[in-house]
């Protein structure tokens, strides 16, 4: 689902800091002195989301595991990654905040070094593939504050290029709007609609929910779909969180001259990550230290040739479900940890 990855870069930014409209909500009627609705959904997007922290880093690391695989219709010999090592870092930025709009920029790395064993499609013979690839994007994000049946709502649009070490690849676009249905102390609820303007996309148009409900015994329910789903709670003095849930995430990168044989093709390879398990995350300053630890399932990963379609795949890899652990830090001045209530 290339939706996921958007989500997670620009929706997850400007989606999630819709939710801080619920601090300028008195039963759903909209309060005149909205002035602050910019600097706190910032400070709410911080909350929900790493990438929309100032800087986040992020290292990942799975076990290995097995998997099948087929090129084209053709089923090819059971395989094993040895190694799926992923850094990533990111940067998000908003330079220009008024009263109903805000204007950013999001830019990002990931590098993916991967080692498999394999069998040669056509000799069937056995061999080690060792790759390195690195992915990059940015973005500039442009949201506006507005009302629509009396009810906040948020507009977005961002303009979005990526590509790697060696090429420019892609530009692509995303709408989105969302509207505040529900916004009190204890729950706070928004439905809405994100358009992504890639010919590549596999779901173009996706309806988005999320809510967020605060119990008496301290746990919070917090969900956003498609992206995730957990179960909350503070610790220490509101200095550390820890959340147990499933979350959606996206690997992507390009790759060049599979085959030896044209130096000029360019493929896209692309998988959806299911993550579960276990997530903790404690303040330090206005650092926030984050690990992570569950079962990975990837339903499959598809290789395809830019110019085509995800279910136009050249290559298809199904994995096994595996144990991984994640391992982050994030430099977050809202510190949004110590100051929940």
């Amino acid at each position: 689902m290339e939706m996921i990855k958007k989500l997670a870069l620009v929706f997850g930014v400007l989606l999630f800091s819709a939710k801080g409209f619920s601090q300028e909500i008195d039963t759903l009627k909209i309060r005149k002195d909205s002035v602050n609705v910019p600097k706190r959904t910032v400070a709410y997007a911080a909350d929900k989301i790493a990438i929309a922290r100032p800087l986040n880093i992020e290292f990942s690391l799975p076990a290995p595991y097995n998997f099948t695989s087929k090129r084209g219709n053709t089923p090819l010999q059971d395989g094993r990654v040895n190694d799926f090592t992923q850094l990533k870092v990111s940067a998000n930025v908003n330079f220009l905040k008024k009263k109903t709009w805000m204007l950013g920029a999001t830019a990002g790395y990931r590098y993916t070094g991967a080692e498999s064993n394999m069998f040669e499609p056509v000799t069937n013979n056995p061999t080690v593939i060792k790759e390195d690839f690195h992915y990059l994007y940015s973005s500039l994000n442009f949201t506006y504050f507005s009302s629509l049946f009396k009810k906040r709502t948020i507009y977005t649009s961002s303009v979005i290029v990526e590509g790697s070490d060696q090429h420019f690849e892609r530009v692509k676009g995303f709408l989105s709007g969302v509207m505040v249905l529900k916004g009190t102390a204890k729950t706070k609820m928004m439905v809405g609609l994100a358009v992504n303007i890639d010919p590549t996309a596999q779901i173009p148009v996706i309806p988005v929910f999320t809510y967020e409900h605060r119990f008496d015994n301290g746990l919070i329910a917090d969900v956003t779909l498609p992206k995730s789903v957990y179960l909350r709670k503070y610790l220490f003095k509101n200095t550390g969180r820890v959340s147990l849930g499933t979350e959606m995430d996206q690997t992507t990168f390009y790759v060049y001259n599979i085959d030896g044989s044209n130096p000029s093709q360019r493929f896209q390879y692309r998988q959806l990550d299911i993550n579960s398990g276990l997530v903790y995350e404690h303040a330090i300053g206005d650092f926030i230290i984050t690990g992570k630890t569950g079962v990975k399932l990837t339903p499959n990963g598809r290789l395809f040739r830019k110019e085509d379609n995800f279910n136009d795949a050249v290559f298809e890899i199904t994995p096994d479900p595996v144990f991984y652990f994640n391992v982050g830090v994030s430099f977050n001045p809202f510190t949004f940890l110590k100051k929940n209530k």
